[in-house]
């Protein structure tokens, strides 16, 4: 299926940097971390991202869906609340759930996480509603047609679902977020602490807890690009202003959450460049470790050669439609940001 924006992307380019902190940890608790350009840098997962950007989404007042393990209890509640007497309420949510994943023995709980709106829910309740809550035939494509993602699931539509029970019911996600990557060699370092202890007993001395933590500091080149071909498909409108306003104020504000009460890393962007494009997407490689002194400088001047080496090597394959700067010194705000990529659109 194809729409005015297929093959249209906007893509965001973005430099910044966190001092000490430990925006994402592995399985020991460590700074994530990844070998690029044969250096250690410092890595922060693309899911770890996508998630702060989808709560920050919510708190900015979209609607979002639900990422739950209890599907069934969503749906019994939307059919209680239209009438159900609590039993036909599971026995209806029970048949309902098991098209998207199966629910473990003598439990609500499905064996998978799953993307699922509140209207969507509602949407199957309100189909059980018009049979008296009994058996409801062709429940396979009602619930195929009951999600509106414009409606309150901008999070599927970008980020995308996948249910194994059935990939009819999958949705292709819109966003694509690459790993952030320092420009930099990183090397994790060791924070070690100790408490006190408040009301000691008479001849007790010394700290009460030791313990370490491990941090790093590093500037990270973060690409995120927006397929508006499939935005387009999943939300079912040529209208994308609002959406792309929603994400991209969202993508500015989020943060990771990971040692946020004792490390308060809460840096902004420091310098972005933003395209919108038709054509293949292109991130940048950073392969060659900046080694300048100040580093932020130095991975900016990498990356706008970067990008001015790949327009030139694309020719008209390239297919730039707006190009944005963003950051310190230049006079643009968030705003502007926004407005700009509605109009380019």
């Amino acid at each position: 299926m194809t729409n005015k924006f297929t093959g249209t992307s906007i893509e965001f380019h973005i430099l910044q940097s966190f001092p000490v902190s430990c925006l994402n940890r592995d399985d020991v608790g460590s700074p994530k971390s990844a070998i690029v350009g044969g250096t250690e840098r410092a890595r922060v997962s693309s899911q770890c991202w996508k998630r702060a950007v989808r709560l920050a989404m919510h708190n900015l007042g979209t609607k979002t869906a639900n990422r739950t393990h209890y599907v069934l209890d969503l749906i019994a509640e939307k059919c209680i609340a239209l009438g159900a007497p609590a039993d036909k309420a599971a026995t209806c949510a029970k048949k309902a759930t098991e098209l998207f994943c199966k629910v473990k023995d003598g439990t609500t709980k499905s064996d998978t996480l799953m993307f699922i709106s509140d209207s969507e829910a509602e949407g199957i309740a309100k189909a059980f509603k018009e049979v008296n809550f009994g058996d409801l035939k062709d429940l396979a494509k009602i619930a195929k047609n009951a999600i509106n993602m414009a409606v309150d699931g901008l999070d599927m539509a970008l980020f995308g679902r996948m249910v194994a029970q059935d990939a009819t019911y999958n949705i292709q996600a819109a966003a694509s977020f690459a790993h952030a990557i320092s420009t930099h060699t990183v090397n994790s370092e060791v924070d070690f602490f100790t408490a006190v202890e408040d009301c000691p007993k008479p001849g007790e001395t010394g700290s009460a807890h030791m313990g370490s933590i491990e941090f790093n500091s590093a500037t990270y080149y973060r690409y995120i690009a927006i397929d508006l071909g499939t935005l387009c498909e999943n939300l079912k409108t040529e209208d994308l202003k609002d959406a792309i306003e929603a994400f991209t104020k969202a993508l500015f504000i989020a943060f990771p959450a990971a040692r946020q009460a004792t490390m308060a890393a809460a840096c902004p962007w420091e310098y972005a460049v933003v395209t919108v494009r038709n054509g293949q997407r292109i991130q940048l490689p950073f392969t060659q470790a900046v080694k300048d002194k100040n580093i932020l400088e130095g991975s900016k001047k990498v990356l706008k050669e970067q990008i001015a080496d790949l327009e030139k090597m694309y020719g008209s394959l390239y297919g730039l439609k707006t190009k944005i700067e963003m950051g310190q010194g230049i006079d643009t705000s968030i705003d502007d940001l926004i407005r700009e990529l509605q109009n380019a659109i």
